[in-house]
């Protein structure tokens, strides 16, 4: 795998590395060794798929809050995202900055998201499915999120928000 670490702290780009031949090709997609190797959180809890029908769906910027932060490996195995991490944490030196990579089943990329960020992404097709690995279990009453527009972060979204859950469009504003 190749790590590109991004212009958030603790956020990488993740492409494969293919292996070729004429049957087409072989990569791994996630690696225990090589996320801990590189201090990223290596655990996985379980794993969740989105389904998103229309293009401009936009779900996030959801996070969950201690004491079970969670760490995320996002793809998009069918369509195309544009896929953001907002960088909350205090102590961090790119605290309230954001970065937004394309996602998409034809340049197999990854994103990883520590805790303490949160996430979102917009649908660039229709027919769109992201698979997360997700480094501790889902807890309802801790989870959380900012909204996708706030200005404390200026999320420079590449389409119009065509739709998007009334949780999601209401969070209050980022303090």
């Amino acid at each position: 795998m190749k790590f590109r670490e991004t212009e958030v702290s603790g956020v990488y780009e993740i492409g494969l590395e293919e292996r070729t031949d004429e049957r087409g090709f072989f990569a791994r997609s996630w690696c225990q060794e090589e996320f801990a190797e590189r201090g990223l959180n290596a655990r996985i809890a379980q794993c969740n798929i989105s389904f998103n029908a229309r293009r401009g769906t936009l779900r996030g910027l959801h996070y969950q809050s201690p004491p079970f932060p969670e760490a995320k490996v996002v793809r998009c195995t069918r369509g195309a995202i544009y896929d953001v991490a907002v960088d909350l944490r205090r102590e961090s030196p790119t605290f309230c900055k954001w970065v937004g990579v394309e996602l998409s089943s034809e340049n197999r990329k990854s994103l990883y998201i520590p805790e303490g960020c949160a996430h979102g992404f917009l649908t660039l097709t229709d027919d769109t499915e992201i698979f997360y690995l997700m480094s501790e279990f889902y807890h309802a009453d801790l989870s959380r999120g900012v909204r996708w527009n706030d200005p404390a972060f200026r999320v420079g979204w590449p389409r119009r928000v065509e739709v998007i859950s009334d949780r999601d469009s209401t969070y209050p504003d980022f303090k």
